[in-house]
């Protein structure tokens, strides 16, 4: 290195700088109490209708009043008796108890415990799990 020269140094600084903080950032708890405690100005904007019910409430006169007098009670359609016999039967036929027979269809043995109360809400894909566990036919002719 003896004969090329005088040493110098060509590097220029590096200057980091931070993002400025996005829409969310500025929306952040933490920030706008940091900018709260440092003084600065934070901008509150009210949206039109915002934590009230007028929107909903204002169009609604009409069917409220129609559901109001309405008498017709609707339900879902539960188990029949039939049916919840016709699975207690199978299913001791078997030997099984509700928690096995839940696990030989893959499903909680409170399934099987709703089905045979009558509580359950009558699902075809269940029901044919069960004709093929217990070999019966629960449902009506195919």
């Amino acid at each position: 290195m003896a004969g090329i020269g005088p040493i110098t140094q060509d590097w220029e600084p590096v200057v980091i700088k931070k993002k400025a903080p996005n829409a969310a950032a500025k929306k952040d708890e933490k920030v706008v109490n940091a900018a709260r405690r440092a003084g600065a100005d934070i901008e509150t904007v009210r949206k039109s209708h915002a934590g009230t019910n007028k929107a909903a409430s204002s169009s609604t006169s009409l069917n409220t009043r129609k559901l109001d007098e309405d008498t017709e009670n609707l339900a879902h359609d539960r188990v029949p008796s039939e049916l919840k016999k016709a699975i207690v039967q199978a299913r001791n036929d078997k030997k099984l108890t509700q928690s096995q027979l839940a696990q030989l269809i893959n499903e909680k043995p409170q399934v099987i415990q709703e089905y045979e109360s009558g509580k359950a809400i009558p699902n075809q894909q269940i029901l044919t799990k069960l004709e093929r566990a217990l070999g019966v036919k629960l449902r009506g002719k195919k």
